[in-house]
């Protein structure tokens, strides 16, 4: 179990995805973030500049600070790190999580970048306009 919500996880996906310039991760989990976090601009908010998203919570942007820490700068991470998490409610399993998002998402970033694996076109759309009812 966890104190990440799915939508947490694809919020540090589509993050650290835009720092690794993977186009494939930031399109589909950007998909699924506005999906799951049900705010159709919080994907393209934190795509351009996290900081300034208007659509996260301070615990969410802590989360993302982290993340954007272990992705850019692991070397760096230190006690200060988990304590700026735990004063958002996050445990050390939790802080183990978003680094581990983070680092395995980094692997699939170089991955899907060196192979020039492009997005799904229907990822576009998901979670900005309704579903189309299917006829009975």
């Amino acid at each position: 179990t966890s104190n990440l919500s799915k939508g947490d996880r694809e919020m540090i996906v589509t993050t650290t995805s835009v720092a690794n310039h993977c186009l494939y991760c930031v399109v589909s989990h950007g998909a699924l973030l506005r999906i799951y976090e049900k705010k159709p601009n919080v994907s393209d908010q934190v795509s351009v500049n996290y900081r300034k998203a208007s659509d996260i919570s301070p615990r969410q942007r802590a989360m993302l600070d982290f993340a954007m820490k272990v992705c850019l700068h692991s070397d760096e991470v230190d006690d200060a790190d988990f304590k700026a998490l735990h004063a958002h409610g996050f445990d050390d399993e939790d802080c183990w999580d978003v680094a581990a998002i983070t680092a395995f998402f980094g692997m699939s970033n170089r991955i899907a970048n060196f192979s020039g694996m492009m997005p799904n076109p229907e990822f576009h759309l998901m979670g900005r306009v309704p579903r189309e009812k299917k006829a009975d």
